[in-house]
């Protein structure tokens, strides 16, 4: 907690992370960071640049704090940004596993993280509060835009099963210091395919691998 003028005041992000700070000698910059660079919303310039992303990185846990990342991908915008502290990405049909959607079930906290490897180096975090909302749902809310509408009724592999909302808590740059320079190439997407070499194979060799738990009901992914 940060005190000015005899008012206590909550400083962003975990104790955890306030007691690092001070074990290591971060505070100052930790201070000047929050205070130069941190929001609880997303001001205009950090919407457009959601706008034209096309990859997100997303990090879970369950009730008991076991973690999940995992990649989210779409064609530019496809997070959409509903207002300055909401947004919304669809969950495509994948693996049926569900570790994501399964952890929000019991655990709204999510982190998010957009890097944009092609034009800017940059990257922005958000941190907020998930919830699941099925296609069927979005029509009984008044901040969906007709463009999500839409999007939820494509037919095909390409058409979200359902949606993720997230109120944003947390946004803050990412630098650019350490993220490299890419260079996009052309690459046909076969949404919703369940063709094995389509969706990379065996690429490390699992399916044979030992395993503590019943494989007999398994499927090859």
């Amino acid at each position: 907690m940060q005190t000015t003028e005899g008012n206590s005041i909550k400083l962003p992000g975990s104790s955890g992370e306030h007691l690092a700070q001070a074990k290591f000698g971060t505070t100052r910059r930790a201070f000047a960071f929050y205070n130069r660079q941190m929001l609880n919303y997303l001001n205009p310039l950090m919407r457009e640049f959601i706008g034209e992303q096309e990859l997100l990185f997303i990090a879970t846990s369950d009730a008991h704090g076991e973690c999940d990342c995992s990649l989210r991908a779409g064609a530019p915008g496809f997070v959409k940004v509903l207002n300055e502290k909401t947004v919304a990405y669809p969950e495509y049909r994948g693996n049926g596993v569900m570790a994501s959607v399964g952890n929000i079930l019991e655990n709204p906290h999510i982190g998010m993280i957009f890097i944009d490897f092609f034009r800017h180096t940059v990257g922005l975090h958000i941190n907020g509060k998930a919830s699941i909302v099925e296609n069927a749902e979005l029509f009984d809310r008044a901040d969906v835009s007709p463009e999500i509408i839409e999007e939820s009724r494509t037919r095909g592999g390409h058409a979200p099963e359902r949606w993720i909302f997230v109120e944003v808590e947390e946004a803050y740059i990412h630098c650019s210091k350490h993220i490299p320079f890419l260079k996009k190439l052309d690459k046909k997407i076969h949404w919703g395919t369940d063709d094995v070499q389509h969706k990379g194979g065996d690429a490390f060799k699992a399916k044979d691998c030992p395993r503590p738990w019943s494989t007999a009901d398994s499927e090859v992914c």
